[in-house]
């Protein structure tokens, strides 16, 4: 696995420590009371949506794969946990051979979710289960978190594009993340090229306030760009006048000019002007694209005006408000023994202040009703229901410690699209609510 494929820098050899110091030593007493070896199961779930948000939306489960698959401790790390003391002699032996050999399950990704969702179950020894937790757990909070508000800014959007374009305001290695995550929920573009590169995502972009201002004139400005890309290119026309922009526009590229794009100013008043002046100038094709520090507020009270794009940057990337989703890892289930036969036993979590969990490997399935619209989220530990066998949410992703369940990003984006669909219409609703459905547990 190269790890440019991940968004690692190249120096970096593996995804190993990416995780928290207490794994490892959890790790270490375990393998000297003889625990290590306890098959178990640990389960990804979040106990409620982020306030407002009607359902949550699976994302990263391609990343958490590549993740899982480039765990690895080579010569620099096990170099680096031996100089910083982390782990003794004896657990440095062990995870210089360690490879993730057990099974994993979760919802497709794309798919939606709720509280108490299994989203992933992570199956084998505790040893090697118990090590992965931190940098799953940091792939699925930050990827759900922003393809939730992708999905939200794609509803409100309709059927009017989406351009990904946070890549300035945050990490860079998250930006990558983001611009796959927003595809994920439903936006159709990034102007991320890194993301462009690994993912195949669409990319666009043309100019800036800067390249305007570089030159005498504005007019200047524009026959270079459309010199250099054709008439088909979008002209930024928000840097003096919008007005005398547009026409000058029209003028240099002509009444094909591809597009225009608002970046200031009160939106929605500005793209009718901008709209009735393309028109009269016999640019009627023209389209406009806005961007400002839309979110999906902003972008709902632009449902009436003449806009054909929008181009979202800082509020996408930050989660629109909610960088993560509170999803935690938690040990559910393990062998009474090291035995490989040894039976299961629940294990749960009971502490105060809600912060509990509920023991058992589970299964999860959404029942619908007549119309095929979900009704509620219902997840046990026993046997399915007849009735639900079919509708079963958790597909294998890994077996055996080899991943099974590769998939073309536009497959995720489309079953996301379908997932949304078959929600009560009130869950694209953007006023404060509770889930879109409830979560029954068997």
């Amino acid at each position: 696995m190269n790890t440019a494929d991940l968004g690692l820098p190249v120096d970096v050899p593996s995804t190993a420590l990416f995780t928290d110091q207490y794994e490892f030593t959890m790790l270490q007493a375990a393998l000297k009371a003889g625990t290590a070896d306890r098959r178990s199961v640990f389960e990804v779930f979040t106990r409620r949506l982020p306030d407002g948000r009607r359902y949550g939306v699976v994302a990263g489960t391609g990343r958490v794969l590549d993740a899982v698959e480039n765990f690895r401790f080579d010569a620099g790390v096990l170099g680096f946990l031996r100089e910083q003391g982390i782990v003794d002699e004896p657990t440095l032996e062990w995870l210089a051979s360690y490879r993730f050999t057990g099974d994993i399950w979760g919802y497709p990704e794309g798919e939606v979710y709720f509280p108490g969702s299994p989203i992933l179950r992570v199956e084998g020894t505790f040893a090697e289960c118990v090590l992965l937790e931190t940098v799953i757990l940091s792939i699925l909070n930050h990827d759900s978190a922003i393809a939730a508000a992708a999905s939200r800014m794609a509803a409100a959007a309709g059927e009017r594009p989406l351009i990904e374009m946070g890549a300035r305001r945050t990490h860079e290695l998250s930006a990558v993340a983001s611009a796959r995550a927003a595809y994920v929920g439903g936006f159709t573009s990034t102007s991320d090229l890194a993301a462009g590169f690994r993912y195949g995502i669409p990319t666009v972009g043309t100019s800036a306030h800067a390249f305007t201002l570089l030159h005498d004139k504005e007019r200047d400005a524009f026959q270079a760009q459309v010199a250099s890309l054709g008439s088909g290119t979008t002209l930024l026309v928000d840097t003096y006048d919008v007005a005398a922009a547009v026409r000058t526009a029209v003028e240099v590229a002509g009444t094909e000019l591809g597009a225009v794009r608002i970046d200031s100013g009160d939106l929605l008043l500005v793209a009718h002007r901008v709209r009735q002046q393309l028109d009269e100038l016999g640019a009627t094709g023209t389209k406009i694209v806005v961007t400002s520090d839309l979110d999906e507020y902003a972008i709902a009270s632009l449902a009436a005006a003449p806009v054909d794009a929008y181009g979202v940057g800082t509020q996408l990337v930050t989660g629109s408000g909610h960088p993560t989703c509170s999803m935690v890892y938690k040990l559910v289930a393990r062998a009474r023994s090291a035995d490989p036969k040894a039976p299961l036993q629940s294990v749960a979590k009971k502490s105060l202040g809600g912060k509990f969990s509920l023991g058992g490997r589970k299964w999860a399935a959404r029942r619908t009703d007549a119309y095929g619209v979900a009704e509620a989220e219902v997840v046990g530990t026993g046997p399915v229901p007849a009735e639900l066998a079919d509708r079963q949410l958790l597909v294998e992703l890994i077996k055996g410690g080899e991943v099974v369940a590769r998939e073309p990003l536009d497959e995720v984006r489309d079953r996301h699209i379908a997932a949304r669909g078959g929600l009560p219409m009130s869950a694209v609703q953007l006023s404060r609510g509770e889930p879109v459905i409830p979560t029954e547990y068997v």
